[in-house]
């Protein structure tokens, strides 16, 4: 029986599995929470908290010496080769690169989110394929998970592994499975001592061809004292019954080490267990909290390379009697890189800051910057193609074999197109966060547009919402950012932050308009959902560029016109956004789509070669002993 079979499940039980694993308490404050519900909590971002001394001091020491030997990495040869070198790794791995996220006390360097975040975009700077491998390697892969929910034991015996070079991958994706693990076909079952036993395939295993350690999603299955459910496991990846049975290519990340993985009865110690059973997709959850934030550090050194790319070409190329720069059509490109990379790098900053402190919850932050740098910097990247013309579109490598300054534009485009996709597509994360948004509207009115609730449980919650929304819903009408006089500390930005204040209770109004309008069926209006989120980015880019700029301004004076820029350009984006909520196409195309996969456009189709029809569009697999070579790559 292929897992496909045998794990079919209605849309209600997919959504109490992902609602399982949602953390339902907020302990510490939320900038991001306060915001969707219209209240401005500025205090909560400025002043910024302040980074360790002493931690600067031992970071700065590590990034010269890895901006030294990433100057010695010839990143063309990467993406020719598809391939990141031994002596790369192995360099790597002698400056401590593999251990950035391990205590000290386990033989890692213990960076700061910070600096670990300034090394990956460095990294990437030179080769993005060593970026998502040190990122995958720590952010996601056995290091923090361990860090946050291991024993003693496990931190003693894996993280001097892991700080040393070998290195790690997480394993949840399936063949037939994505963003819904309540359909995990995966199995760990347990024997008699306590043991259990692996079977399944995981598909894109980023490090998968070279990871030694594994994290491994499996489902374990119930049983009389024994609470199952998706479980987290460490798996060595030398173990018997393991075969990497491909190495995946991708439009970019060439250099990526990414697998399809079968396990065929793996033997795994019950000391192997991070946390406890059924607790797996929740620790993977907690891991993204911080570890989303390593995409976005890609896309911040993404777009620092696209505007020196973008200057340097601007300010030589002439064309019609000038440089391009002077051309209004380019200059305003130009603007938009400029004031994208600044205000990327201001949240990612602010959102690192906050992580390190940790007397904020950053989980709705930590999304919103992995939401809008990995959409923003796509933009980037395809504006500074558009500025470099032809040249933009040719590659780096045909560039300097002709003479010419091997810029890699085309290159960072296909790289970065995945990180729409990576931990969490674009469309996920706007239902992911929308869900945090309107929590606090669930919990006091969520039995009223509950099908299953009693008339007992509706009537209790109705008086419940009542009390919330006669305070709540008064505090939106009026606020600071009426009031001509507010946020004047912060000089010729404080009309930005008034603009956060009113937009931030406005987009709470449209919230509530957009519950009491669909209530129930508010989980389907995606769109719109996806919208609010938007705007909830903007507003929050915005608050960090004018923390970042006032906080910085005796250093980098400049740094208020990057802001200022910036913030012009969020703002009008979200009044984009704001009129949009309710004037759109959302139904129509919502009809259109029915009707274009139910074949009635069929005849637009004609007069091409239709893409092949050979092979199955998801991959059918059976549990067993695997019929192919084993490709894994060892050092």
């Amino acid at each position: 029986m292929t897992s496909t079979d045998s794990r079919h499940v209605s849309e209600k039980q997919a959504r109490q599995v992902a609602e399982a694993a949602r953390e339902t308490e907020w302990r510490k404050p939320s900038f991001g929470k306060e915001l969707f519900l219209g209240r401005f909590r500025l205090d909560l971002i400025d002043p910024r908290p302040e980074p360790d001394p002493a931690k600067v001091a031992r970071a700065e020491v590590f990034l010269t010496k890895l901006r030294d030997f990433m100057a010695t990495v010839d990143g063309l040869a990467i993406e020719r080769d598809a391939r990141i070198p031994d002596d790369v790794l192995r360099g790597l791995a002698e400056l401590g690169a593999f251990g950035m996220k391990i205590d000290e006390q386990y033989g890692g360097l213990g960076l700061s989110n910070l600096h670990y975040c300034e090394a990956l975009a460095l990294a990437g700077s030179v080769s993005p394929a060593i970026g998502a491998l040190l990122s995958a390697h720590q952010s996601i892969g056995v290091p923090q998970p361990v860090k946050l929910f291991g024993t003693d034991e496990q931190k003693k015996s894996l993280l001097p592994r892991l700080a040393a070079g070998e290195v790690s991958a997480f394993l949840l994706t399936e063949p037939d499975v994505g963003s819904d693990p309540a359909r995990l076909g995966c199995t760990a079952v347990p024997t008699e001592d306590g043991d259990y036993v692996l079977n399944g395939v995981k598909l894109w295993a980023t490090n998968g061809t070279l990871a030694t350690l594994l994290v491994v999603m499996a489902a374990v299955p119930k049983g009389e004292g024994r609470r199952g459910g998706i479980t987290a496991f460490v798996v060595e990846g030398d173990a018997d019954g393991i075969t990497v049975e491909k190495r995946n290519a991708f439009m970019g990340l060439r250099g990526l080490e990414n697998s399809v993985t079968r396990f065929n009865n793996v033997r795994v110690p019950k000391e192997n267990v991070i946390g406890r059973e059924g607790q797996g997709l929740k620790i993977a959850l907690t891991t993204l909290n911080t570890g989303r934030l390593s995409l976005p550090a890609m896309c911040v050194g993404a777009g620092k390379y696209s505007l020196a790319a973008a200057r340097d070409w601007a300010a030589e190329r002439v064309q019609w009697g000038r440089p391009v720069a002077g051309h209004e059509a380019v200059a305003k490109k130009i603007s938009f890189i400029a004031a994208s990379t600044y205000g990327m790098q201001a949240m990612l900053e602010l959102c690192c800051l906050m992580a390190d402190d940790d007397r904020n919850d950053i989980r709705i932050e930590a999304a919103l910057v992995k939401l809008f740098a990995s959409e923003i910097a796509w933009k980037v990247a395809d504006e500074l193609i558009q500025v470099r013309g032809g040249r933009g579109y040719e590659t780096a490598e045909s560039l300097k074999a002709r003479g010419e300054r091997p810029v890699a534009a085309e290159q960072m485009l296909r790289d970065l197109r995945i990180n729409r996709i990576f931990e969490g597509s674009t469309e996920i994360m706007h239902l992911l966060i929308a869900r945090e948004a309107v929590d606090a509207h669930l919990s006091v009115a969520g039995d009223i547009i509950d099908p299953e609730a009693d008339f007992g449980r509706k009537a209790k919650a109705a008086a419940k919402a009542g009390g919330f929304y006669a305070k709540w819903l008064p505090k939106l009408a009026v606020g600071r950012g009426q009031l001509p006089s507010s946020f004047n500390d912060f000089g010729p930005l404080a009309a930005h932050l008034r603009y956060v204040e009113r937009a931030a209770r406005k987009l709470a109004r449209e919230t509530f308009y957009g519950m009491s309008r669909w209530q129930g069926k508010m989980e389907f209006r995606q769109a719109f959902l996806g919208r609010i989120v938007d705007i909830g980015a903007e507003l929050f880019a915005i608050s960090a560029a004018c923390v970042k700029a006032r906080t910085e301004r005796g250093e980098h004076p400049e740094g208020m016109e990057l802001a200022d820029l910036f913030s012009r350009q969020a703002r009008h984006r979200a009044e984009a956004l704001f009129a949009e909520l309710w004037s759109n196409t959302d139904a129509v195309d919502v009809k259109a789509a029915k009707r274009v996969v139910a074949g009635r456009y069929t005849f637009l189709e004609e007069g091409i070669i239709p893409p092949s029809t050979e092979g199955d569009l998801v991959q059918k697999w059976q549990p067993g002993e695997s019929t192919e070579k084993d490709v894994r790559r060892r050092l």
